[in-house]
This record gives C-alpha cells, sequence and structure tokens, in this order.
C-alpha cells in the first residue's frame, strides 16, 4: 500500500479517480462560505465513508463492463433450464395493469404452476441480475419498441410486468398519442400501446404488425377492402419512428398462412406488383423474402441512427400435438422439462431468421430452441373461473409469468 491506496491495477485506478473527485470537491468547498466547510470537519471517518462508498460504485461498474465484454461471444441460445426459486419475477395475480387477462393463468381454472419456477442459463456466459429496477436503469433516457404480432406482445406485456414488479404504477403514463397509437373509431383496440416511466425517463412500447411489411390499401370502392402487402418494404411505423428508438425487437411468423392472408384480405406484392403465381406465392419464400428485406432495411437505416440496436426474434414454437388450434390440437403436458432442459446446438432452429441478419448488423434474439422444450408453458385449455371451455386448446401462445420473460432476460443481457 502506498499513499492510502492497493498497489493493483483496477484500484489504483481507482484511487487517482477518488483523488481527482476530492480535488474537486475541495475546490468547490473553498469556493462556499465557511459553514459549508464545516460538514467535512471530521475528516477521517466521513471521508472514509465517502472512499469506500465511489470505489465500491467504480468496482461495480468495472465489473459490469468486465461481463459485456465476457459475453460478447456468447451464444445465449445454447445452455440449459435450472430451477430457480427466486422466479417467477412477478405475481400474475398483480399484474393487472398491463397483463391481459386472457393471458393470465393465475387467474384461470389453472391448477399447476411450477412451470414458473425456472430461468435459463446460458453456457459460459455472465447473465446481468434481472430486475425491473436493473431495467430501468439501462434504459435511462431510452425508448424500447416491440414490433411484431401477438408474441411481440406477450413479450412487451412481460417487460412491462418485469420493469414494475407487476406492481400498480399510476406513476407511468400513456404516451401512445406520440407514436399514434390511439384507438379508432370503431376498432376493439388501438394498433399498440406506449408507456413512459418519468423516473428514468424510459418509454416501452408496442406496435402491432403481423407481418413487419406496408400494407397499402386496395380497390377502395370494394366492399371487402383488399390490401397490398409488399414483401420488400418495411410497415409504414418504422420508417416513421425508428430514429426515436434505442432498443427495437422485431418478430414475425405465425401469420404467414392462408387461413391468415385469406381473412386479412392481404395480396402479395414485390418490387410495387402482385407476385402472381411465381416463386414468391409460396408463403414460407414470401416470409424469408421480408425477413431478408427487413433486415437490410434496419441495417442501412443504423448508418443514420447509431444509436439504435436492433433485434430480429426467432419464431415462438407451437406445440400442437393431435390436430391443430381448429382440429382438435392440444397440449397436456405438465410436467416440466419432460424432452429435456439443455440446448447444445450452435446454429438457430429458425435458420432464415439467422440467415436474414447475417452479414448485417441486426442481431439474432434466438428464443426458439430454449422455447421449444417448454410445452407446459402454453395456456392450453386454462379457461376462466365460472366460464364453460371451449374445447379449443390454446398451444402458441404462453402463460404469463412464463416463458416471454426469459425471452426478455435474454433481450436484457444484450442491451
Amino acid at each position: 500500500m502506498k499513499g492510502g491506496c492497493l498497489q493493483r491495477p483496477l484500484v489504483s485506478k481507482l484511487c487517482l479517480g477518488f483523488a481527482a473527485l476530492l480535488t474537486a470537491l475541495i475546490v468547490i468547498m473553498s469556493l462556499e462560505e465557511a459553514p459549508v466547510l464545516t460538514i467535512f470537519s471530521s475528516t477521517p471517518e466521513k471521508l472514509k465513508v465517502l472512499s469506500q462508498g465511489f470505489l465500491q460504485q467504480q468496482e461495480q461498474e468495472h465489473l459490469e463492463d468486465s461481463t459485456a465484454r465476457q459475453n460478447e461471444n456468447c451464444n445465449y441460445a445454447k445452455g440449459k433450464w435450472v430451477a430457480d426459486k427466486k422466479r417467477p419475477l412477478y405475481s400474475g395475480n398483480e399484474c393487472k395493469q398491463w397483463l391481459s387477462k386472457m393471458w393470465a393463468c393465475r387467474m384461470m381454472q389453472r391448477a399447476d404452476f411450477s412451470y414458473e419456477n425456472f430461468r435459463w442459463q446460458p453456457h459460459g456466459c455472465q447473465m446481468p441480475e434481472f430486475t425491473g429496477p436493473n431495467i430501468l436503469k439501462r434504459l435511462r433516457h431510452k425508448t424500447l419498441a416491440f414490433v411484431g404480432d401477438s408474441l411481440g406482445r406477450q413479450q412487451f406485456q412481460s417487460m412491462m410486468c418485469i420493469a414494475t414488479g407487476g406492481k400498480y404504477s399510476p406513476e407511468v403514463e400513456d404516451v401512445g398519442w406520440k407514436y399514434g397509437l390511439v384507438k379508432a373509431p370503431g376498432a376493439l383496440r388501438p394498433d399498440g400501446w406506449a408507456y413512459w416511466f418519468p423516473g428514468t425517463n424510459s418509454t416501452i412500447l408496442f406496435y402491432w404488425s403481423a407481418s413487419l411489411s406496408e400494407l397499402e390499401l386496395l380497390n377502395t370502392t370494394d366492399s371487402v377492402t383488399s390490401y397490398a402487402l409488399h414483401l420488400d418494404r418495411p410497415v409504414t411505423f418504422l420508417k416513421k419512428y425508428l430514429h426515436s428508438f434505442d432498443v427495437l425487437v422485431l418478430n414475425t411468423g405465425h401469420h404467414w398462412n392462408r387461413g391468415k392472408f385469406n381473412g386479412n384480405h392481404w395480396e402479395l406484392y414485390a418490387d410495387g406488383k402482385p407476385v402472381g403465381k411465381g416463386r414468391l406465392a409460396d408463403l414460407n419464400r414470401a416470409k424469408n423474402l421480408t425477413l431478408y428485406s427487413i433486415a437490410r432495411w434496419v441495417d442501412s437505416e443504423l448508418v443514420r441512427y447509431p444509436q439504435v440496436k436492433a433485434f430480429l426474434r426467432t419464431i415462438s414454437p407451437r406445440h400442437f400435438v393431435n390436430g391443430d388450434w381448429n382440429t382438435g390440437g392440444s397440449c397436456g403436458n405438465t410436467v416440466p422439462l419432460s424432452n429435456g432442459s439443455e440446448v447444445l446446438q450452435d446454429h438457430s432452429s429458425d435458420l432464415p431468421v439467422e440467415s436474414a441478419v447475417n452479414g448485417t448488423r441486426v442481431k439474432i434474439l434466438d428464443i426458439t430452441a430454449v422455447s421449444q422444450l417448454r410445452d407446459e408453458g402454453h395456456i392450453s385449455n386454462s379457461t376462466f373461473k365460472g366460464r364453460a371451455s371451449t374445447g379449443i386448446n390454446d398451444c402458441l401462445h404462453w402463460c404469463l409469468p412464463g416463458i416471454p420473460d426469459m425471452w426478455n432476460e435474454l433481450l436484457f443481457a444484450q442491451i
């Protein structure tokens, strides 16, 4: 020890920082009236406390930076589910301000909730402590935007519940109007929601876009309105508001089927023209073109908006067996990890998304194989108390708290 500082590189650096801080304090105090100086009249103990607090803060910041550097090459999708008594991170009974009733399995007739008590641990990676205060600290003066389908909405609601601890939060302000997210006349709901946390000047929002593609109204004089779905153009909301985001999470996938396209009256367009009966008439090829196009468009925009960290989330797995949602399919398993607890593969199970982001600055948020192991976490045939079962199983959406909380933990680790 020399001059009160340990001769270790990190601590020596911290002591130099403290010395600079102390010098600044002395200069400031010298400009004040004499009574202010009496605050530090008993200097040994008070300076010791100040020194320890400063060093602890600097040590913590150094550890966070070190963890981030170590995790730069982490494959977050490769790891293992482990039991954790600290989970869930919020109460499904209490998070009524943000959580849709149809996804709150604690309010249903379901009796088993063991699926709530696990967390994902990537191999060889240090996961930062995932709490509401830490989320808001990292999002200080920032905006986090989710853009996608109902699974993206589940991730958004999960993040709102975690950020608030699932508690009623009257201080959080609805700022949807800033993004045009207002309920249109006759609509069931707005196209999305945006909430502002005044304590940290953080905003978390969701915009519903099932395809991530621009929709253009066609045949305005017809009784049945049709839309051109432009596979190579991003949804207008992104073009309008991307500059105001700091973290962007995109997802699409489950609406790319003929039933959804026919029901929504979507017609495929590319290069400004109908695709006709060519290769892109195949919806899988059409979806892949959209994934490729959206990743390239966002990447090109990051030149102008380098503050944005953009993620393309892989598809959330379905677990229907013995049929689909409308043909008697079900997912009745209630035993956690009955199909294994570990993912060892190096590549994503969603190869189209992995291929789409390759060569861009858009990152993959890979949740497919991890979620595939958790078939017991779906809503299944759960219904609200006092309501008769419809006989239809939901093996697409997840109970909350549940698996989408893990998606947000992996997102948090990478922002």
